[in-house]
């Protein structure tokens, strides 16, 4: 299902610019993964479910410091600028990057009737990973950012692999999750092309007209430094299942599976 890399490049650039950002606020929706609280702000709803991600920052080695630093700031930036009654911040100690989505939300509550579930898919992924053992070089992965990216409900930074060889080994990895016919058999399947981003926040509820055309310009502002200064680079050493309840708890057992890349 995923892309060759130049498609796939092309598609994550465009995501990037200025015109993306005036088409996108034309087409916000409230995320269903926060909602308004009376003192302002927003609080994380139930969404429970599995993924397989980078480690989350608090969990990570100092080799990727500086980018996390710079994502604070640019989530500061979109506070500002959307406000607390729109935007909702993810907790910066969370930001990751998802290799592969697996189960959530209502889809997850369903699978979880069968008590055997939660189980039965962490030695599944354990046995995964433990075949991927063939196609682990023993380095990380480096990905470039590319600038802010607007999504329906979210805002974060839009990533790619450096090169086409990095590209293919990250589809590898999809592929042996996503083909594997034990998982399918729980119910896992690919939904979505591979767009790799770090999450910064979702849209607790849509700006006015007036305000999204003020907010195209200053996102193509806020965007500068990400496509002008010192090309920014996040190396992905590992992969990891982790389980969350919402947005703001990600956690994982010990002896959950870990696959080095």
């Amino acid at each position: 299902m995923d892309e060759n890399f130049q498609t796939y490049l092309n598609r994550a650039m465009r995501m990037t610019l200025p015109n993306a950002y005036h088409t996108q606020l034309q087409n916000i929706q409230e995320s269903p993964k926060f909602e308004p609280q009376p003192d302002q702000g927003f609080a994380p709803t139930h969404f429970p479910g599995y993924s397989i991600i980078t480690p989350s920052k608090g969990e990570e080695s100092l080799e990727n410091q500086a980018l996390y630093d710079l994502l604070e700031q640019s989530q500061t930036q979109l506070i500002s600028e959307f406000g607390a009654t729109v935007f909702a911040p993810v907790l910066p100690a969370t930001f990751h990057l998802t290799l592969a989505d697996l189960i959530w939300d209502s889809a997850y509550r369903h699978a979880k009737e069968d008590p055997a579930f939660d189980a039965q898919l962490q030695t599944q992924i354990a046995h995964i990973f433990q075949a991927c053992q063939s196609i682990s070089e023993g380095k990380p992965i480096p990905f470039q950012v590319l600038g802010l990216m607007l999504m329906p409900r979210s805002i974060g930074v839009c990533l790619t692999p450096l090169d086409e060889i990095s590209y293919g080994r990250i589809l590898k990895f999809r592929r042996a999750i996503y083909q594997n016919h034990p998982l399918m058999g729980l119910g896992i399947e690919q939904q979505y092309y591979f767009t790799p981003h770090i999450t910064l926040g979702y849209f607790g509820s849509v700006p006015s007209l007036e305000k999204c055309v003020q907010l195209s310009d200053r996102l193509t502002q806020l965007n500068q430094p990400w496509v002008t200064e010192t090309p920014q680079v996040f190396k992905v050493h590992q992969a990891e299942l982790y389980k969350f309840d919402d947005m703001s708890h990600y956690y994982r057992e010990e002896d959950w599976a870990t696959f080095k890349l």
